[in-house]
């Protein structure tokens, strides 16, 4: 019956973990590097005027320097020792992976 399939399901789903939820705090946007760096933890709150080279799909997810797993909320960085970086953030310092 029904209970079948939902115990199926609870073996090989698990409950997605909480945003930033790691050994490290997410980054202040008042931190000084972060400052130093115009880092925003949203990528939609970037001053296109001061950065008109940025586009849309550069985030931390996407950048080379991002160590957080595909799909993370958050992760590390090593620009930020001992912070993690929103995925959805950006910064000046972003370089496209690959």
């Amino acid at each position: 019956g029904s209970g079948a399939s939902a115990s199926r399901c609870s073996s090989t789903a698990r409950a997605a973990p909480a945003p930033a939820a790691g050994p490290w705090p997410l980054v202040a946007e008042d931190h000084p590097t972060a400052q130093a760096l115009a880092y925003v933890a949203d990528n939609r709150r970037v001053d296109r005027g001061r950065h008109p080279g940025f586009q849309p799909e550069q985030n931390c997810a996407s950048c080379a320097l991002y160590q957080g797993a595909t799909g993370s909320q958050a992760g590390g960085c090593p620009l930020f020792a001992g912070q993690w970086v929103a995925a959805a953030g950006w910064c000046t310092a972003w370089a496209r992976k690959g």
